[in-house]
């Protein structure tokens, strides 16, 4: 009867196209599950029955299991559903890991019972025999904790490692599964990178009634003697199953006695290896290894080479950094424009930063770290310039679902780097020559005029008096332009120039109007009978800096002197202005954090400092350390987005608690630092803690995400605690770890002390 209903729905829902020609849908699991990827890439309809294992609640994620076989489905979040039910489910497969499908419509026949699971084991996990089934598997839990919006477990089966999610957010279900022998029931699936490629197995558990613990350990962890951390290594042994596999592809990357990238079509594979042999980038090659997931990307480890007579050099990609960030060119040969901002060497590597449409991303050479290798000069590249490069893409992480992650590129060599554009004349440098080149002009002039007085004197005197206004004047740009390489504030250069201007024009008024909406110099009050000149102090990029003025009489005709004059002065302006405003950028850019715009790590030591030479042996300040507690899951579950926001809203709250003398700065990632002024101790330092913890008392609201924050505090009391810059870091940092060792303590007791955060829309699809 089943069958006959379902029949009837797939002939009405394709009865408005009865006469046009297409593939009829395919009704069972097993015809999906029998198309490959590139089948399945041309979306052919599906329409079938089948029995809901797994569903998470405000996501897509579905997985659905029929006559043995099971499959995921991406379905509309709205539509509610529960272990069991029977569903019809209408849609279109499509290329994945695996075919999938995407679900047009899925509607509910009627709730009945789960299929029994399945008995599985790593290999079959491992090599997909079970996936998208409900499946057994015993292990051993090697972790247990709260993650994103439910539990976590990490277990060692017999043959590798299983992350097991939990749809829970129960921290009493956590309690005792270390080291434990458990049962877990749940829907098999995999962890993948950008490139579809898998790095993991995992388990979707709808409840935590699908863990049953079949054995505890003999011990607690918590039990076990403390072991000098010098102490620990004869406690490691390791086990490795891995088999040896070889692959075949064609050299793109070589750090001799490091690594090795090969690449064949669209698949690279980073392989670790000690080899120091010359080896040829485009040389084909066979190599063998163990295979492994290094920091979440596909690698072999302990990689031998074996060299083939083919030369078949790969053509890099051209990719821009859209492409890079969304992780589909994980250790792919590519090339990318950028816009060069700095350049640095170091003892291990060269670097080049750029930029491209917003984003920041670096291209590294590294230097192969062989005895006897000559480093040669770095391939020096002018500030400004665009470059093209060409390297190996590495990421920070790889993941299929999120987008705008970091990347940087791996040179093979200096000439991976190509100049594509020289950065513009209108630079400092050249304006400094030009000014260089015009003195040298006036003193040629002078000469001349020098000569001629002697020849002629009625001739001299005249040139003479030229030569020395002209003098004049040159003395005023020289001491003007001392004044813009020194500390002279910008007003009182801009009047010097107005005066340089008003000078050239046999005293005229001129004055100088900023864009900001100052004004400098001697504006006539009435300046209405006068005739104005106005030149612009055009920026170099940009609208214009402002204007320069002169107000000429009746009795002066116009002339080009006066717009000489004027753009003499003009030029000279855009220079100064120009110039104070790089070096005010450049000063905050290192003082303060450019995220949270608090002061950073090189500011709270400068101040600490000047503290304790300000304090000596009988003052007293505090210092106070700040870390966010699990602030890498908000990262992970809302992205570094709403990540960096949070940190921006803490900064703000934490800054409005001190007082007007006392310094916050930001040391880095998740941690921050203050200074604070104190006049009865520690009883005024526990004050300024409490504070600093209200701030964590109202939830952030961020982009409609809730997240509840929460912090680890440590402080440090001068000189009581230490009397030198390293000892009160130190004594800071310690009791801050104290708090938060006591805070993991508590919550693994069940109490609650942990950062809240908001469901999460993609947690699931790490699956």
């Amino acid at each position: 009867m089943k069958r006959l209903i379902l029949a009837i729905a797939v002939i009405l829902a394709t009865g408005s196209a009865a006469w046009a020609v297409g593939p009829a849908p395919l009704t069972t699991l097993r015809a999906i599950h029998a198309l490959s990827n590139a089948e399945a890439s041309h979306k052919p309809p599906v329409a079938f029955e089948a029995t809901v294992t797994y569903r998470r609640e405000n996501e897509t994620t579905l997985f659905v299991e029929d006559a043995g076989e099971g499959i995921y489905v991406w379905a509309n979040a709205e539509i509610k559903l529960t272990a069991g039910d029977r569903v019809l489910v209408r849609g279109k497969a499509q290329d994945s890991f695996r075919p999938i499908v995407i679900a047009d419509g899925v509607t509910l026949l009627h709730h009945g019972d789960l299929p029994t699971p399945v008995s599985a084991t790593f290999d079959e996990l491992l090599h997909g025999q079970r996936d998208s089934m409900l499946v057994t598997v015993r292990a051993s839990v090697l972790s247990a904790d709260m993650v994103g919006d439910g539990d976590a477990l990490e277990l060692l089966a017999d043959g590798g490692l299983i992350d097991v999610y939990i749809d829970s957010r129960d921290s009493s279900v956590l309690k005792g599964l270390l080291d434990a022998k458990v049962e877990v029931t749940g829907v098999a699936s995999a962890r993948f990178d950008g490139k579809m490629q898998q790095t993991g197995v995992a388990l979707a558990v709808p409840s935590p009634a699908g863990i049953k613990v079949l054995t505890r350990a003999d011990a607690g962890p918590w039990t076990l003697p403390v072991t000098r951390m010098g102490d620990i290594f004869p406690g490691y042994r390791v086990k490795n199953l891995s088999q040896r596999v070889r692959v075949h592809g064609t050299i793109t990357y070589y750090q001799p006695s490091s690594a090795i990238v090969l690449q064949s079509g669209a698949q690279s594979l980073w392989i670790m290896t000690r080899v120091e042999s010359p080896l040829r980038i485009g040389e084909e090659v066979d190599a063998t290894g163990f295979p492994e997931v290094h920091a979440g990307f596909l690698a072999l480890s302990g990689g031998e080479i074996q060299e083939s007579p083919v030369y078949a050099p790969i053509a890099p990609v051209s990719v821009d950094v859209g492409d890079l960030a969304a992780s589909k060119h994980i250790f792919d040969l590519v090339s990318i424009e950028g816009q060069v901002v700095a350049e640095v060497r170091e003892n291990s590597q060269d670097e080049y930063v750029l930029t491209a449409n917003g984003q920041v991303f670096s291209a590294i050479y590294r230097h192969p770290s062989i005895d006897g290798f000559k480093l040669l000069p770095m391939n020096q590249v002018q500030l400004g310039s665009r470059v093209r490069v060409t390297g190996i893409c590495i990421l920070g992480e790889s993941n299929p679902y999120h987008q705008g992650g970091s990347f940087n590129i791996l040179l093979r060599s200096f000439d991976d780097v190509v100049v594509v554009k020289r950065p513009s004349l209108m630079t400092i440098r050249n304006l400094m020559l030009l000014v260089g080149l015009l003195l040298a002009v006036v003193a040629v002039v002078g000469g001349w005029g020098w000569t001629l007085e002697r020849k002629v004197l009625r001739q001299a005197s005249a040139l003479s008096a030229r030569a020395e206004a002209e003098a004049v004047l040159e003395r005023q740009r020289s001491h003007i332009l001392e004044d813009i390489n020194g500390s002279r504030p910008l007003p009182n250069i801009l009047e010097k120039i107005v005066e340089l201007a008003s000078f050239s024009l046999d005293g005229a008024p001129c004055w100088c109007e900023v864009a900001d909406g100052s004004i400098v110099g001697d504006r006539p009050p009435e300046p209405h009978d006068l005739r104005i000149v106005r030149v612009n102090v055009e920026s170099r990029s940009g609208p214009a800096l402002g204007v320069l003025f002169a107000a000429r009489g009746p009795e002066n005709p116009p002339s080009t002197r006066e717009t000489a004059s004027l753009s003499i002065g003009a030029r000279l302006a855009t220079l100064a202005i120009e110039t104070r405003r790089l070096y005010s950028d450049l000063r905050r850019r290192s003082e303060f954090d450019q995220l949270t715009n608090i002061y950073n790590r090189f500011s709270l030591h400068k101040r600490l400092d000047v503290l304790i030479q300000e304090a000596g042996p009988s003052g007293i300040f505090g210092m106070v350390f700040v870390d966010l507690d699990k602030f890498k899951p908000i990262n992970d579950t809302f992205g570094h987005h709403v990540g960096d926001i949070y940190l921006q809203e803490v900064a703000s709250r934490m800054n409005d608690q001190l007082l007007g003398g006392d310094m916050l700065a930001r040391l880095g990632g998740d941690e921050f630092a203050a200074l604070v002024s104190l006049q009865h101790g520690r009883f005024d330092l526990n004050k300024i803690v409490t504070r600093l913890e209200s701030c964590f008392d109202a939830p952030f609201i961020i982009e409609g995400h809730v997240i509840k924050g929460s912090a680890s505090i440590g402080v440090a009391l001068y000189p009581e605690d230490g009397a030198t810059r390293d000892a009160l870091l130190t004594a800071a940092d310690a009791t801050m770890y104290e708090v938060k060792n006591r805070k993991r303590q508590m919550d693994r007791g069940g109490t609650t002390g942990t950062t809240h955060i908001a469901p999460s829309r993609h947690q699931a699809r790490d699956l």
